[in-house]
């Protein structure tokens, strides 16, 4: 799209807003004022919310707040040994952040998006490991086993509580591919208080987007605080920016119902649905190693090209406090996810033709099933006359999966002109039929213990014990085989105050990843043992000057071993001796430096290498050894400068800086760092409502967030958001 179509929808947008407003405004609530004038429209910070719930603060690091993602036994970051961000949703809602992914890189500690359509667009990387097998996801504490190396869900900001990030492995608590770390999204939380909130969304490429939140009690004067309701329903469109098959849409939805017939016993059902049809567009391809600005919003996928995906998440919550010093958790769940593929995912510019060859016809659907159960119970009391926290508990579940997909279509290619070409139909004779179907039984076992030494010191372990059992048949030769994996995480550590604000720490911490995505490994890899991992860590953290500063330094050095790779001589033959390593530091701040300013940042710097890698290329052995693993780079770093301008008026700039990364294990498909600039200006305009204008991309920088090569030359990247704007309007009442 050109620069002139571009800024004539952003001001068609701005007069259709403009008209909007008056009749927005009218609109009354009774939201407080949240930080630097801003309306907080989640209002769960009153009381008379639910049992075990803790809001997070919309403004700092968060160190004081209680949270699960680093520790089941629900300690704040500066009781935990651990590295952990917890960003209150509100955070992102007021940031401009409307995705998961947006909210986590922009805001966590040295976290990058590898989105794209094939993982789901649900792809990080972490302390210089890559991808949803080594980065895990959770959603309200569930894990959803990843199939085929695709993750779809949460993917909204909307409906978020808070998101709380832990850095390093995580395999004590939640299983197997967490070395990297972990993500857990907390949805909003039904509520004994009146909750209504609204936004309305208009920006650039005919972007919308509308929100509704809703909660509180129900029946109250019949029944008390007995029944309460939370509905979160969020819906995205957009034309997008490239084309054709740029455009998406999205929807959310998030319901739960609280039964709490006394204040020691809480029911809370939910179900959560996520439905989405994202942008098809697999990249753009490189010319000469660059992209030109001819090509930029060219998207070379066929015209009939489809992506859907489908989640589905139901979970029945039992909490009961009998006493003051035991807590009993139940969750029982369900969740299915159905996805649907058809395009062509491979572009190449042939340098003899100068037309970009297509490859990669491909359609898949998965169809995923998950079913289980987690409890577990916390007791606190006395060990050896000493203050103690223990937690134990169990995990148990059925997953099923099964793949269908065209890959035994006799491969077709075609090629189009870099400009002006037809992008063309799917071949007719290249649909999938049903390729494999897996069944995984998984059962664990996990405990947590916390003995405060003195007033000042606390040591801290656990240790967790999984057994999946994998059962795969070809549905095509009809072979099948299964295989049981055995795995034991642990970790252990000293937490020391010397001050009730300040925590100094060091712990030592094991992982286990599977060679690819569990659930759907195949014949040729089930031999293969889990990979190991290893991680030493330090690490400082506190709050100064009455709260007005709030920091965090941690240094970490991880060892993951029995990486696949070629035997040296035998290029055909793989073995498990591979090793990649990786060191570095990483700090957070935040600072209220001056009245009406504040900053938040954090940078995280590291060198990550491939110890012993080998791969079989043309026949030979080629080592990897000393190189920058695939997608990491090595420099991350967030700066958040908030100012308030006027009164009722508040800006917020945002900076990130990704380092170099490669697209290869040789390092020879360099895709280049890049920094980002996001805008937001705020705009009081009642008690109960803000106008919001948000610039993303300010300098429409040209960046990609991933990319393909091919013997060891970058064919295309994955590039990022263009420069865009958005109008928003939020009112709660």
């Amino acid at each position: 799209m050109s620069s002139l179509s571009r800024s004539v929808s952003l001001s068609a947008s701005l007069r259709a807003l403009a008209c909007a407003a008056p009749i927005l405004a009218s609109a009354t609530a009774q939201a407080q004022p949240g930080p630097s004038g801003s309306v907080v429209l989640d209002q769960l910070s009153v009381e008379g919310t639910g049992v075990g719930l803790t809001r997070a603060d919309p403004v700092g690091l968060n160190l004081r707040t209680p949270d699960r993602g680093a520790s089941r036994l629900g300690l704040t970051p500066l009781e935990a040994m651990a590295s952990v961000d917890v960003i209150a949703g509100e955070t992102a809602r007021l940031r401009g952040q409307d995705t998961i992914a947006e909210a986590v890189t922009q805001d966590a500690t040295g976290i990058t998006t590898i989105a794209e359509p094939g993982n789901g667009n649900g792809a990080f990387t972490s302390r210089g490991f890559a991808g949803p097998n080594s980065i895990q996801q959770l959603y309200d504490g569930t894990r959803f086993y990843v199939g085929a190396n695709t993750v779809t869900f949460p993917f909204d900001t909307w409906n978020v509580e808070r998101i709380e990030v832990l850095r390093g492995p995580a395999s004590v608590l939640y299983g197997d591919g967490a070395i990297g770390g972990v993500i857990n999204v907390v949805p909003k939380k039904p509520s004994f208080v009146s909750i209504n909130a609204a936004r309305a969304v208009i920006g650039t490429d005919a972007t919308a987007r509308l929100a509704f939140d809703s909660g509180g009690a129900i029946a109250q004067e019949a029944f008390g605080n007995t029944f309460a309701y939370r509905l979160n329903v969020s819906g995205n469109r957009s034309d997008g920016w490239v084309r054709p098959n740029g455009d998406f849409r999205n929807l959310a939805v998030s319901a739960a119902l609280l039964f709490q017939p006394s204040p020691d016993l809480a029911f809370t059902l939910t179900h959560d649905l996520g439905y989405q049809e994202p942008m098809r567009y697999w990249g753009t391809p490189l010319v000469e190693g660059r992209i030109p600005d001819l090509i930029r919003f060219n998207n070379y996928n066929v015209r009939d090209a489809k992506i859907t995906w489908a989640d589905n998440w139901t979970q029945l919550k039992t909490e009961w406090t009998p006493t003051a010093d035991i807590t009993v958790r139940n969750t029982a769940y369900r969740l299915t996810s159905r996805r649907h593929w058809l395009d062509v995912e491979q572009y190449a510019v042939n340098r003899g033709t100068g037309l970009v060859d297509r490859s990669a016809f491909t359609e898949i659907y998965h169809s995923q099933e998950q079913v289980g159960n987690r409890l577990d119970a916390a007791f606190k009391g006395n060990l050896f006359g000493l203050p103690n926290q223990f937690l134990a508990g169990f995990d148990v579940n059925h997953i099923g999966f099964r793949h269908t997909n065209n890959f035994t279509f006799d491969e077709e290619t075609s090629s189009v002109p870099l400009v002006g070409y037809d992008p063309g139909f799917f071949p007719a004779n290249g649909r999938a039929s049903p390729a494999y179907q897996t069944s995984t039984r998984q059962a664990s076992v996990f405990a947590e213990d916390r003995l405060v030494l003195t007033d000042r010191l606390s040591f801290l372990t656990g240790v967790r014990f999984d057994v999946p059992t994998l059962q795969r048949e070809d549905l095509r030769s009809g072979t099948q085989f299964e295989r049981t994996y055995r795995s034991l995480g642990y970790r252990f550590g000293l937490v020391y105050n010397p001050t009730p604000d300040t925590a100094l720490y060091a712990q030592y911490s094991t992982a286990t990843d599977p060679v690819n995505s569990l659930i759907t490994l195949n014949q040729s890899l089930a031999g293969f043992t889990l990979a190991t991992g290893q991680q030493v860590e330090v690490g400082a953290k506190g709050l100064v000057f009455d709260g007005g500063v709030e920091w965090t330094l941690a240094g970490y050095r991880i060892v993951k071993d029995n990486l696949v790779s070629t035997v040296p001589g035998q290029p055909n033959v793989a073995t498990q001796v591979g090793q990649q390593s990786s060191q570095g530091v990483e700090f957070a701040l935040g600072w209220r430096i001056a009245p009406g300013w504040r900053v938040d940042g954090n940078i995280a710097l590291l060198h990550a290498q491939y110890d012993r890698f080998d791969e079989t290329v043309n026949g030979a052995t080629v080592s990897y050894a000393g190189n920058q693993p695939i997608y990491v780079p090595e420099r991350v770093a967030n700066l958040w400068l908030t100012w308030d301008v006027f009164r009722d008026w508040t800006a917020r700039v945002g900076l990130q800086n990704v380092g170099t990364t490669y697209s290869d294990f040789g390092n020879t498909a360099r895709r280049p760092a890049y920094n980002l600039v996001n805008l937001v200006l705020d705009h009081q305009v009642t008690a109960n409502s803000r106008l919001s204008v948000r610039v993303y991309n300010l300098f429409d920088k040209v960046y990609a967030i991933s990319g393909d090569a091919v013997n060891g030359v970058g064919n295309k990247w994955q590039l990022g958001r263009p420069q865009s704007v958005e109008v928003a309007y939020s009112v709660a009442w």
